[in-house]
């Protein structure tokens, strides 16, 4: 299908679309696969191979736990934090997995993280976030295998059906009224029918939703959101994983609250972004329930700039629920159409073009839809997006210990608060630039091929290897 809005903001668990989303994807369609091919019940063991990017930072990312979470029939979409730890700590203590048996009938091997083979220095041709499952019988025969690759916001593809699944995608365009690949053609699109960019956005998804479905499915990612950035600041202490980061969003709420007691003195805008976007990833680093938007390393730009549209935004102080809501679809709307231009053009994973492609790509999304909702015309919002990125351009993905907290979360504070700047600099503009947004989604895409690999999400450069961990 083609990618669309629901495709770029899904809910799931952290620390990590790629690396955290996409296994536990693979790993339940394979299971799922198991039982409808009636092989189920012939099976007696089980490998799983891990390669590259899966392999270098898997177990400071959730790579191996979620995937064992997902050959029990798991999907990220639909299990709550509290089933994950229950799940994870009885695998963990009987050495035992349930293949398949999320929803009953599943078979019992024991199996375990620690039977996991990985591969860190193999990177497979399609992708280098890449994984195998592989399950035989009692007497040694292989009853099924599949490749699978994580190539980043939770998408995955499954080895030999890459050509199909693009086939696909572009016949599925063919269906939508207004399709488009390139800035270009989304300008184009604005300009032929008179309309804003969310606009173009909403017209595309009527061709699979409601309206009714679309505007309750938005406004149900930004309740989410919502409800992230709530949990995370009621949790206090440090961060799990062993680099015993603290969490600040907490102490920062404390603070904020006794200094801007009405939430609504315009000069603490940048705290409450910050605080938002913290609060957000600290809950992901943590491996709680966030929105790819449209990755989890990158999950907190979106929330914190939606809530500078919704505080501090004119006319926001005068706006009734409706309004409000309002703004929601129309910002998400907005970021979605950027965001397809990011997976169309170049790639939204860390592990293939370095951090530009997730907190680059959010912060772009982020600042399109903030000039989308203050009142920007298609030109500004796109010179919005386009100055974003363009000064996310080389951004490596270097996390320490392989974990999704230094520097990813204060990063997405900081990329929060340059999305709100591009917007405003585009909006004190015509519209009119000198680069266009797919010069610079082009040479992010050429910028991550030529990034060593040592700073694609390996571990093995960067602040990853320069900063002692305990």
């Amino acid at each position: 299908m083609a990618v669309g809005v629901f495709d770029l903001f899904t809910v799931g668990i952290g620390p990590s679309s790629s690396h955290t989303v996409g296994p536990m994807r693979a790993g339940a369609v394979f299971a799922r696969e198991l039982k409808d091919a009636g092989v189920l019940g012939s099976v007696a063991s089980l490998r799983v191979d891990l390669y590259g990017s899966l392999a270098a930072t898997g177990r400071g990312h959730g790579t191996m736990t979620a995937t064992l979470l997902g050959l029990e029939g798991y999907h990220p979409e639909l299990i709550l934090p509290d089933e994950v730890e229950e799940r994870l700590a009885a695998i963990a203590e009987t050495g035992v997995l349930n293949l398949a048996g999320a929803s009953g009938g599943g078979v019992e091997l024991p199996y375990a993280v620690e039977d996991m083979v990985l591969h860190p220095l193999t990177v497979l041709p399609r992708h280098t976030n890449g994984m195998k499952f592989q399950v035989s019988d009692a007497e040694g025969n292989v009853l099924r295998e599949a490749t699978f690759f994580s190539v980043g916001g939770g998408f995955i593809v499954r080895e030999g059906e890459e050509d199909a699944a693009l086939e696909d995608l572009e016949e599925s365009k063919k269906e939508l009224p207004l399709p488009f690949r390139t800035a270009a053609e989304l300008m184009g699109r604005c300009s032929s029918k008179g309309l804003g960019i969310s606009d173009i956005m909403f017209i595309n998804e009527r061709a699979s939703r409601s309206e009714e479905e679309i505007r309750e499915g938005l406004l149900h990612i930004w309740s989410v959101m919502e409800a992230c950035v709530e949990t995370s600041l009621k949790r206090e202490g440090v961060l799990p994983g062993g680099l015993k980061v603290r969490r600040r969003s907490p102490d920062w709420l404390e603070r904020l609250l006794k200094e801007d007691k009405d939430r609504n003195d315009p000069k603490y805008w940048q705290e409450w972004v910050n605080l938002i976007a913290l609060a957000v990833n600290e809950e992901n680093a943590s491996g709680g329930r966030v929105v790819t938007a449209p990755t989890n390393g990158a999950a907190g730009i979106i929330p914190a700039v939606l809530y500078y549209a919704l505080n501090y935004a004119p006319g926001m102080d005068k706006a009734t629920q409706q309004d409000r809501e309002d703004v929601v679809v129309k910002f998400l709307l907005a970021a979605g159409a950027v965001g397809v231009l990011y997976k169309e053009q170049a790639s939204i994973s860390g592990a293939e073009v370095g951090c530009q492609g997730e907190v680059g790509s959010a912060s772009s999304m982020a600042a399109a839809g903030l000039a989308e909702v203050m009142g920007g015309t298609p030109g500004q919002v796109e010179n919005a997006a386009e100055i974003a990125m363009e000064h996310n351009l080389g951004l490596t993905c270097d996390p320490i210990g392989g974990l999704v907290q230094i520097p990813c979360i204060e990063r997405n504070a900081i990329a929060a608060a340059k999305a709100i700047n591009a917007a405003k600099m585009a909006l004190w503009g015509d519209g009119t630039h000198r680069v266009s947004l797919d010069e610079v989604i082009v040479t992010m895409r050429e910028t991550g091929k030529d990034m060593s690999h040592k700073y694609k999400e390996t571990a093995m450069g960067g602040l990853a290897v320069n900063v002692v961990e305990c």
